[in-house]
C-alpha cells in the first residue's frame, strides 16, 4: 500500500541503488504512479552531458519500504561548480497526497546539498482532455487548443498546479508548447476495449489506408538495432520533409536502444514497414509495465501512395493491446487547430487513430533558497535563452 505524508510529517528521502529503483517501479505502488520511460534508471545512461541521481522517498529508502523514487539529471552550469536539477516527467511520487510538502522539501533540501541551484519537475497528473471528436468539429483559421472547452478538466491537476504555485513554482515555456518535454500528448485508451472497437474507433480515412497498405503488400515487423542507420536515415528524411529537427545523432538512437533493452529486453522497440523489399517507414515504441509509447516516426518521401505508416501504426496499436497496456501513447501534439498551419498535418493524423488531446501539467522550476543560487538562475535563463 502507497504511504503518503501526514501534514507537517516528512518522508526521509536518500540516494537508492538502480535494483530497488526498478523494482520500485514494478511493483503496485510504483506502477499504480505512472512512472513514464524518462524516469527509468537507463535514460541516465542515454543523456550524455548530465550526471545523475537515483533517490526514493520511504521510512528508510536505502533498505526498501519506499513510497517514491525520482531520477535526478544534473547539468553543470558552464564556469561554476553548480548544476541545473531536472526531473523529466518526474517525480514518480504520489500527487494525490494534500501533504505535498512532506516529500517535495526533502528533495528541494538534497539537491541544493548536491550543489544544485535550481530545479525542474515534471508533474504525471493530466491538466486538461479533449476528445478527439471536439478538436475535429473546431478546426479552422486561426484556431488552437486554447480556444476550446476542454471534454474534461482533471481535479487532481488543478489542485497539484495550485499547489506548486503557492510554494513559488512557475510553470515553464510559453502558454502551449515550449516546454522541453512535449506538454499535449495524444493518447489511445485501450483498457477494456477488444481490437474490433479499436478497429471501429479508427476514421473511416484511417481504415481505408490501412487496408490500402494492405492490398498493396505492405509487410510490417519488427527490427532490431541493425536496422536504426536506415531509421536514422529516413527519419532526416522526414525532418526535412515536415520541418522540424530534433538534432538527435544516429548513436543517440543506438545508444538508447541499447540501454533500454539492457534494462529490460524488449523495452524499446524498432518497427518497420516494408514493399517490395525496400523499408518505407520505421516507427520505435517503448514499454514501461502497462504503458506504451509510439516515440518517434519517419518515412521516405517516395510510394507514399501504399501508405505504410498507417499500417506500421496499426501494427502497433494492436501489439500495446496485445501485451495489456492500459494506454497507448502517441507523445506530442502541436497546438494548432488551423489547417493551413503545417504542424496542424501532425494532430490531424493523430485525431484519426480515435484517441484525445491530453494536456499534461507540463514542466514547473523553481530556484533553490539563497541569493547566490537566485542570480544563477537568473544567468542560466539567459544562457538558454541565447542558446
Amino acid at each position: 500500500m502507497l504511504v503518503t505524508a501526514a501534514r507537517g510529517q516528512e518522508t526521509p528521502l536518500g540516494l537508492i541503488t538502480a535494483d530497488a529503483y526498478r523494482s520500485f517501479l514494478l511493483s503496485g505502488a510504483g506502477s499504480g504512479l505512472g512512472a513514464g520511460f524518462l524516469q527509468c534508471p537507463s535514460w541516465a545512461q542515454v543523456k550524455n552531458g548530465w550526471r545523475s541521481q537515483l533517490v526514493g522517498w520511504g521510512p528508510d529508502p536505502a533498505a526498501g519500504g519506499l513510497t517514491g523514487v525520482a531520477l535526478v539529471l544534473l547539468r553543470q552550469l558552464p564556469g561554476t561548480r553548480k548544476y541545473f536539477a531536472y526531473l523529466p516527467e518526474g517525480p514518480v511520487a504520489d500527487w494525490a497526497d494534500p501533504g505535498i510538502d512532506g516529500w517535495l522539501d526533502p528533495l528541494l533540501r538534497h539537491l541544493r546539498a548536491s550543489g544544485a541551484f535550481a530545479v525542474r519537475i515534471g508533474p504525471s497528473p493530466a491538466y486538461r482532455r479533449w476528445s478527439g471528436a471536439r478538436l475535429k468539429s473546431a478546426a479552422g483559421p486561426g484556431r488552437r487548443l486554447s480556444d476550446v472547452i476542454a471534454s474534461e478538466v482533471d481535479p487532481l491537476g488543478t489542485a497539484v498546479a495550485e499547489r506548486l504555485r503557492a510554494r513559488d513554482w512557475k510553470r515553464c515555456g510559453g502558454a502551449d508548447d515550449e516546454d522541453a518535454q512535449p506538454r499535449h500528448v495524444f493518447r489511445i485508451p485501450l483498457a477494456g476495449r477488444t481490437t474490433e472497437a479499436l478497429w471501429a474507433g479508427l476514421s473511416q480515412e484511417w481504415r481505408r489506408n490501412v487496408r490500402r497498405a494492405q492490398k498493396s503488400g505492405v509487410e510490417v515487423v519488427v527490427g532490431g538495432a541493425a536496422d536504426l542507420p536506415e531509421f536514422h536515415r529516413l527519419l532526416r528524411i522526414t525532418e526535412e520533409r515536415d520541418g522540424f529537427r530534433l538534432g538527435r545523432s544516429r548513436e543517440y538512437y543506438e545508444r538508447q536502444y541499447a540501454v533500454l533493452n539492457a534494462e529490460e529486453p524488449g523495452r524499446m522497440q524498432l518497427y518497420l514497414a516494408r514493399h517490395d523489399g525496400e523499408i518505407l517507414a520505421a516507427h520505435t515504441m517503448i514499454r514501461v509495465g502497462r504503458r506504451i509509447w509510439y516515440q518517434t516516426g519517419a518515412s521516405a518521401d517516395h510510394r507514399r501512395e501504399v501508405r505504410p505508416s498507417n499500417l506500421l501504426q496499426w501494427r502497433m496499436l494492436l501489439d500495446a493491446h496485445a501485451f495489456g497496456a492500459d494506454v497507448y501513447d502517441m507523445r506530442g501534439v502541436p497546438s494548432t487547430l488551423d489547417p493551413e498551419d503545417r504542424p496542424y498535418g501532425l494532430l490531424r493524423w493523430k485525431l484519426g487513430t480515435g484517441g484525445e488531446v491530453v494536456e499534461t501539467l507540463g514542466e514547473w522550476e523553481r530556484p533553490l533558497d539563497g541569493t547566490a543560487n537566485h542570480a544563477l538562475y537568473r544567468a542560466f535563463q539567459t544562457y538558454l535563452a541565447r542558446r
